[in-house]
C-alpha cells in the first residue's frame, strides 16, 4: 500500500516554502490544527461582540474602501459580505497554473489560522478541505494591484466557497457550485466580516511568486553547473574559484557558489590538461561566476526570508486582537515588502541569464573558443549552433524588459482612498516569466557546453561536471549534423526539470507533479 501523504499544518506560524510546494503540487495534504480553532474562534468572539453591542467597524458592518463611512444595518450583513465577493471578482488573462491556485488557497488558509481575520471555523475549514481535493478555482492572473491585497484574484477563489464563480476538477471547467457538489464539499454562507477576510491581503502574489522563488533557486544551482560545464569545454581555469579569493570579499552567495563550483570540477582531467598554459585570464563570464552568480544567490536569500515572514503573517484588515477586544484598521495588505522582494530577485535572475549567453557566446565564437564556428561538425556546410546563440539573446532581451521593477509604479484607485498601491502581483508574475526564459538559456548552454565537451575527450571532466554531461546526453545526443535544435532545446529546458539533472547540479527536485 502507498504511505498516506504527509501532513502539513496550517496554523498561521510554521509554513515554509517548500511545504507551501508541497500542498500546490499535491504532495501533501494540508491539516487544521486544534490550536488554530482556538485562536479563529477566539477572534471571532470579538466579532460577534461588537455586532452584539451595535458598535461600527470597518468591513464588518460598512462598505469598503471610499465608501468605508456607509453604515449598514444588521439585516443587510450577509448581502454585504456576498456583494463584496461578487463586484470584486473582476480579474482577467489566463488562468493561474493548479499549483499556483492550490498555493493561494494553502496561504489564504493559514493566514486566516492566525486568529487575528474575525471570521468562524468554518470558512478555514472550508479552504482546507477544498486544498486537499480536486478542485481549483478558476482565478486569472490579472487585476491586481497589490493593496488592499490581492482583491480580484481572491475574490475568483472566494466565489467558489459559496457556491459561485468557476472552477476546474479533473480538467474540466465547470460552475463553482457543481464542481464542489461532485467533490463533496458544501458551500459556506457567508457571516459578517467573512467576505473581507476572503479577499484581503497579499496571498496572491506570494503564491505566485513564491513557487517562483523557488524555481529561481534551482535556477541558479543549475546556473552554476552550466558555467562549470561551459568552463571545462572552453579549457577555462578554477583558480578564481579558490577559497582564499573570495576570503578576502565575504559575501556569502560568492563563497556559496566557488564552493559549488570547485566541487563539480574536483578531479578534472581537463583542468590539470591546462594547468601550466600559457593563458592568463578568462572572460569575465568565466572568471566571475563565484561574483555574478553569488551576488543572485544573496539576493535571492533576502526574497526568501521576506516571503516566508509574509506568508507566516496576518495581512487581513481591519484586524482583531482578542487580547484586548479592539478591532484595528491597519495597513498590513500593502504589498510593498512582497514586490520590492519579487523585482530584486527577477534582476537577479536577468543577469543570470545574461552571464550564461555570454558563455554561449565564448562557446560558438571560434575567434573566442578555439573550436570549431558555432560548435558544427562541417562549419559552412552547418550552423551547428548559431541560431541557439541567437535564441538566446532573444530570450535575455525579453528578460531585460520584464526586470523593470513593477514596485516602482503606483496607479491610485478607490476614488483616491487607495492612492498608493505595490503592484506586487505583476512582480511575481514577472518573475515567473523570467524564471522560464531563464531555463530555456540554461538549456541552450548546457548542450552548447556539452557539445564542446566532445572536443576534449578522452580527457575526462570533473566528477559533477561528468554528471551533468551524462545527465544532458541521456536526454539529447552529440550534434553530428544540423538537426531542429529548437526540440533539443525543449528536451533540456524539461529536463532541468527532473531529478538526475537537477540532483546532479546539486538541486533539489520538485516534490511532486509539474504543471
Amino acid at each position: 500500500m502507498p504511505a498516506p501523504p504527509v501532513q502539513i499544518p496550517l496554523d498561521g506560524h510554521s509554513l515554509t516554502l517548500e511545504r507551501l510546494e508541497a500542498l500546490a503540487h499535491r504532495g501533501a495534504e494540508a491539516e487544521l490544527p486544534p490550536q488554530a480553532l482556538e485562536a479563529i474562534e477566539r477572534a471571532r468572539e470579538v466579532i460577534d461582540a461588537l455586532i452584539a453591542a451595535g458598535e461600527t467597524a470597518y468591513g464588518v458592518n460598512t462598505g469598503f474602501g471610499k465608501l468605508a463611512e456607509v453604515r449598514v444595518s444588521s439585516a443587510d450583513l450577509r448581502q454585504l459580505q456576498l456583494n463584496l465577493l461578487r463586484s470584486h471578482a473582476c480579474g482577467v488573462g489566463a488562468p493561474l497554473s493548479a499549483p499556483e491556485v492550490r498555493a493561494l488557497v494553502a496561504l489564504r488558509a493559514n493566514c486566516l489560522a492566525k486568529g487575528y481575520s474575525g471570521v468562524r471555523p468554518a470558512p478555514v475549514q472550508l479552504l482546507t478541505d477544498l486544498l486537499n481535493s480536486a478542485v481549483v478555482p478558476f482565478v486569472p492572473e490579472k487585476g491586481s494591484v497589490g493593496a488592499s491585497g490581492d482583491l480580484a484574484p481572491l475574490a475568483h477563489l472566494a466565489l467558489v466557497l459559496i457556491g459561485e464563480g468557476e472552477a476546474f476538477l479533473e480538467g474540466e471547467r465547470l460552475p463553482g457550485g457543481e464542481a464542489m457538489r461532485r467533490a463533496g464539499l458544501t458551500p459556506l454562507q457567508l457571516e459578517a466580516k467573512e467576505g473581507l477576510s476572503l479577499v484581503n491581503g497579499t496571498q496572491a502574489m506570494c503564491a505566485v511568486g513564491g513557487l517562483a522563488l523557488l524555481q529561481a533557486e534551482r535556477l541558479l544551482q543549475l546556473a552554476d553547473a552550466a558555467g562549470a560545464l561551459t568552463l571545462e569545454g572552453l579549457m577555462g581555469s578554477v583558480r578564481p574559484f579558490a577559497e582564499d579569493i573570495q576570503a578576502v570579499r565575504p559575501h556569502p552567495g560568492q563563497a556559496a557558489v566557488a564552493a559549488h563550483l570547485r566541487a563539480l570540477l574536483e578531479g578534472s582531467e581537463i583542468v590539470e590538461s591546462h594547468r601550466d598554459c600559457e593563458k592568463v585570464q578568462d572572460p569575465y563570464s568565466l572568471r566571475c561566476m563565484p561574483q555574478v552568480h553569488g551576488s543572485a544567490r544573496d539576493a535571492l536569500g533576502f526574497a526568501r526570508g521576506v516571503i516566508e515572514r509574509e506568508i507566516n503573517s496576518a495581512t487581513d484588515n481591519p484586524l482583531v486582537f482578542p487580547e484586548t477586544g479592539e478591532v484595528v484598521s491597519g495597513g498590513n495588505f500593502h504589498g510593498q515588502p512582497v514586490a520590492q522582494a519579487l523585482d530584486l530577485a527577477a534582476i537577479a535572475l536577468c543577469d543570470l541569464a545574461s552571464i550564461s549567453e555570454r558563455r554561449v557566446e565564448q562557446l560558438v565564437n571560434p575567434a573566442l573558443s578555439g573550436l570549431p564556428a558555432f560548435l558544427a561538425t562541417n562549419p559552412g556546410l552547418e550552423s551547428g549552433f548559431m541560431m541557439a546563440q541567437v535564441t538566446a539573446a532573444a530570450l535575455v532581451n525579453e528578460c531585460k524588459v520584464l526586470a523593470y521593477p513593477a514596485s516602482a509604479d503606483s496607479i491610485p484607485s478607490s476614488a483616491g482612498r487607495e492612492d498608493h498601491v505595490s503592484m506586487g502581483m505583476t512582480s511575481a508574475r514577472k518573475l515567473r516569466e523570467i524564471c522560464a526564459n531563464v531555463q530555456q538559456v540554461l538549456a541552450i548552454e548546457l548542450l552548447c557546453g556539452a557539445q564542446a565537451l566532445e572536443h576534449r575527450l578522452p580527457l575526462r571532466p570533473g566528477v559533477g561536471v561528468e554528471a551533468i554531461y551524462r545527465a544532458v546526453r541521456a536526454e539529447v545526443p552529440p550534434l553530428q549534423g544540423d538537426r531542429h535544435l529548437g526540440n533539443d532545446i525543449a528536451c533540456i529546458a524539461e529536463a532541468l526539470n527532473k531529478p538526475p539533472l537537477l540532483e546532479a547540479a546539486g538541486a533539489t527536485p520538485f516534490p511532486g507533479p509539474r504543471p
